[in-house]
């Protein structure tokens, strides 16, 4: 295979919708939502759209105020998007949503970028702003598992340090579960792509390693930072 990912002709790319058709038509007989599901097919069609379009300017632009306007950006929807679960969300808990992945996600990012991968200059776009997504969206998720299971604790009268603690578990599943499938179960995205694009597995091994440290630490210190900050009050 050649140093390149080949590109996709739509009419190939369209080929790929035959499993998500499956499933709508699946959700239709068991009447279930299907509208929800071509909603959100159709969602992230635009969504992946626009991004590219929006990548393509944001690369070529090469201006440190945009990347940071960018991440400023991701961190609001991600706090935003985190707190989605609880039935009953406040301001003061989107501010810890914030608070949380800011902390955790970006001083791991600026740990891989300037320390392991020794990116230049520091807010590179083609190398910032796809590592902060995967920081951010998995810190996102983490954060918004811990504060589900943290309100329902609380709902049943649970001791604070007790519920805080259960919460925290019940949020590093998905992660503990993702580092002991990967390699044997799974090959991650970032790996599965570089060894498609013809790097070598034991290169593309080293930044999955990256990867998986990464967004664990960054995940796992935000729903901490979440968690003790919910019940600061309470103790």
């Amino acid at each position: 295979m050649g140093s390149g990912l080949q590109t996709i002709p739509l009419a190939n790319l369209a080929l790929a919708f035959i499993p998500v058709a499956i499933v709508v038509v699946i959700m239709l007989r068991w009447s279930l939502n299907a509208g929800s599901g071509l909603f959100s097919v159709g969602r992230m069609l635009i969504q992946l759209a626009l991004i590219g379009y929006a990548l393509n300017w944001i690369f070529a632009s090469d201006s440190a105020v945009v990347v940071t306007s960018l991440l400023t950006v991701m961190l609001l929807f991600a706090s935003w998007i985190a707190m989605r679960p609880l039935e009953k969300r406040q301001w003061h808990d989107f501010g810890r949503a914030l608070i949380s992945i800011v902390i955790g996600g970006c001083l791991t990012l600026a740990l891989i970028t300037l320390f392991v991968l020794e990116v230049q200059p520091w807010y590179s776009p083609r190398q910032v702003i796809p590592l902060a997504g995967m920081i951010f969206a998995s810190s996102m998720n983490t954060v918004s598992l811990s504060a589900e299971r943290l309100a329902a604790e609380q709902q049943r009268g649970t001791d604070p340090v007790e519920a805080r603690k259960l919460a925290y578990q019940a949020a590093l599943i998905p992660l503990l579960n993702m580092l002991l499938a990967v390699g044997l179960v799974s090959l991650p995205g970032m790996m599965t792509g570089q060894i498609l694009s013809g790097i070598s597995p034991l290169i593309a091994a080293r930044y999955q390693i990256m990867v998986m440290c990464m967004v664990t630490g960054a995940s796992g210190i935000s729903a901490a930072v979440y968690l003790s900050l919910a019940i600061r009050k309470r103790i």
